[in-house]
């Protein structure tokens, strides 16, 4: 038995706000939403994804149709609801991206990235207090998480406190903190270059 992720209740929830954005029930879009979900949490190639789910290739189509016309990020935009800003936790984490993920025929960032690991890309994210998600970026994996926190966080709504890790020391992002009336809690480096005015 395949273990889904969408309770009824849910899904009537979600159904309603992917109807909001031009997403409309059909049969089997809840096998497909599944679908979906089930291989970003497992990461496996789509053309192993179960059949439980339906054909591989409707459900890639449908995924990649939603996500070049923005429909995906405007439900993950909805989803996020009133968020617990107390606490504002900021962090990168780097994903291995596949050996034949590069030279796609697109002029457009595919935010893949050459790092040691090899072809990677970044994920930048944001989480309120419980550490639900309230924002994202998503890089190519040799970019540093101090060259996209001024923008990063300057967008992300105010919080008591910004915490985020060692990768992000820099008078800047502190100041950009601040700026919000945020309190910020970063660690300094140990070589960390210190602005005695702030």
């Amino acid at each position: 038995m395949i273990r889904l992720m969408l309770t009824d209740e849910l899904w009537s929830k979600l159904r309603e706000i992917m109807h909001q954005h031009g997403i409309y029930y059909k049969p089997g879009l809840r096998k497909t939403v599944e679908g979906i979900l089930y291989r970003m949490r497992t990461g496996l190639p789509w053309r192993d994804l179960p059949s439980f789910f339906g054909a591989w290739i409707s459900i890639y189509q449908q995924f990649n149709r939603w996500s070049s016309k923005d429909k995906l990020i405007k439900i993950f935009k909805s989803l996020v609801t009133d968020p617990d800003l107390e606490w504002e936790f900021i962090d990168g984490s780097i994903v291995k991206a596949h050996q034949h993920s590069t030279g796609a025929a697109t002029e457009s960032d595919e935010a893949i990235g050459e790092s040691v690991a090899g072809n990677t890309t970044k994920i930048h994210m944001a989480t309120d207090a419980y550490g639900l998600p309230i924002d994202f970026e998503i890089t190519g994996g040799e970019i540093h998480d101090c060259k996209v926190a001024p923008e990063f966080f300057a967008k992300l709504p105010d919080a008591d406190y910004m915490i985020a890790d060692k990768g992000y020391d820099s008078e800047e992002v502190r100041y950009i903190a601040r700026a919000k009336s945020s309190i910020p809690v970063i660690p300094r480096k140990s070589n960390s270059k210190i602005d005695r005015k702030s």
